[in-house]
């Protein structure tokens, strides 16, 4: 028999539980390591990779109000986020550089999944924004140290533009996002909104050796036990500036998540 989590047998533990696992995720990125600075932009003149995302798009039948409270949720994390510099040796981690999103601080309610679900909830719509530095460091030499991807794919695609599987899932504070920086040069971040797009550069003190890019490969649906599911593999490979030739290629992720929405049969494989 699999074993049962102790919150599945005991609900009135899980507050407790959830804030004890805030509580040590906290105690991490209290370390010096994580603590972040912000530096003038001129001393980064080299742009490593540069992306924006739609702030409105139709998800399924999800109520479009809470696409309207997401902007301001992903404004104030903005502000949090923007101009700061990691240094060799330091690691970004998302939230504990966004904060906990209280309406004390400006956050307020908008689209959260809860159990396959889309619900409102308070910092909904956050994990926009991590979507948008995950692929950003996707295409840089930084380390990723902590990541979670979505175990289910709730919305047809309406306007994607990146490969399925390539955001980022978290949850204050303990399904978090983090960077770590491996390199003798220093990065900057800015993140910043306008009326129709959230915008992301990460920019770089040296000029970069290399850059990076991500390919998907072996992406379909298919059907198992009754159920549809959708699949890839994600590639990161690593491009001389120089010469253009491809230095190495390493697999990111296996994706593998069920499906929430109707498939067209024809577009099943085996």
């Amino acid at each position: 028999m699999p074993r049962q989590a102790l919150t599945s047998r005991f609900p009135a533990l899980a507050p407790a539980v959830v804030e004890s696992r805030i509580a040590l995720k906290k105690r991490q990125t209290r370390r010096p390591d994580y603590q972040l600075s912000r530096a003038p932009a001129a001393l980064f003149p080299f742009r490593v990779h540069k992306h924006h995302s739609v702030l409105r798009r139709r998800l399924g039948d999800a109520d479009p109000r809470l696409q309207e409270l997401k902007v301001q949720n992903l404004r104030r994390a903005a502000e949090q986020l923007d101009g700061l510099s990691i240094a060799p040796g330091q690691t970004l981690s998302y939230w504990g550089q966004v904060g906990r999103p209280s309406a004390r601080r400006g956050f307020t309610t908008g689209m959260l999944i809860s159990n396959g679900r889309p619900v409102e909830g308070q910092g909904g719509g956050l994990c926009q924004m991590a979507n948008l530095l995950y692929w950003m460091a996707l295409h840089s030499p930084l380390t990723v140290t902590e990541h979670h991807h979505h175990s289910l794919d709730l919305f047809p695609d309406s306007g994607r533009v990146l490969p399925f599987g390539s955001g980022a899932s978290v949850f204050y504070n303990y399904v978090d996002l983090q960077l770590r920086n491996d390199t003798p040069d220093t990065f900057c971040l800015s993140v910043w909104l306008d009326d129709v797009s959230l915008h992301g550069e990460l920019r770089v003190n040296r000029e970069p050796q290399y850059t990076y890019k991500v390919s998907e490969e072996d992406h379909r649906f298919y059907r198992r036990d009754g159920q549809v599911y959708r699949t890839n593999r994600l590639y990161q490979s690593q491009i001389d500036r120089r010469t253009g030739n491809t230095v190495s290629k390493r697999l990111i992720t296996f994706n593998d998540a069920r499906v929430l929405y109707e498939v067209d049969e024809a577009r099943l494989q085996s």
